[in-house]
């Protein structure tokens, strides 16, 4: 169904497990500008709302006014330096978080003609588990999968058998 969009298969394993969680009802604010997977979520019937591009390090004004029930933090924390502030100005009470996990055997991503697109933190999942329990988040649900990719070498063989990503269901500890 969205094989136009690309990597369809974590948009597939993301949808799949947004919908185990949280229902069409409720409303999520989604970090990060609008993309394809917030369009696929607004498609199946989700309401979406994303954050309009600040800076969510410095900026964490969209956390505290909107009206949502649930947060989605989708390939975000990576890129920040300080997620610990993101996940403690939280206003809801449920957050689906996914990254990618730190792999031994590739280099952390950096574009080389995007200065903002970079990745300050590739997660191992115990500490991604640290960083939500420390933040006043409990896990109660979680999933990894692997990103194989199809051309000869060490490093696909690798992403064969290696979980690339990791993703959450958390509640708020009260």
């Amino acid at each position: 169904m969205y094989e136009k969009y690309f990597p369809n298969k974590r948009y597939k394993h993301s949808l799949e497990f947004l919908k185990k969680h949280i229902s069409v009802s409720e409303k999520i604010l989604d970090l990060g500008i609008v993309n394809p997977f917030s369009e696929i979520m607004n498609q199946e019937g989700f309401q979406v709302y994303n954050t309009q591009g600040e800076d969510l390090d410095t900026d964490q004004s969209a956390l505290k006014t909107t009206e949502y029930s649930v947060v989605t933090a989708l390939e975000i924390f990576e890129h920040l330096l300080n997620p610990y502030v993101v996940l403690k100005e939280i206003r809801c009470d449920k957050m689906i978080v996914s990254v990618p996990l730190r792999l031994w055997f590739s280099p952390a991503y950096r574009s080389k003609t995007d200065m903002r697109d970079r990745h300050y933190h590739e997660f191992e999942d115990w500490q991604l588990d640290w960083l939500l329990e420390k933040t006043g988040w409990k896990i109660l649900d979680r999933q990894k999968w692997t990103n194989p990719v199809s051309k000869i070498g060490v490093r696909p063989l690798l992403r064969r058998f290696t979980p690339r990503y990791y993703m959450v269901y958390a509640e708020k500890i009260k």
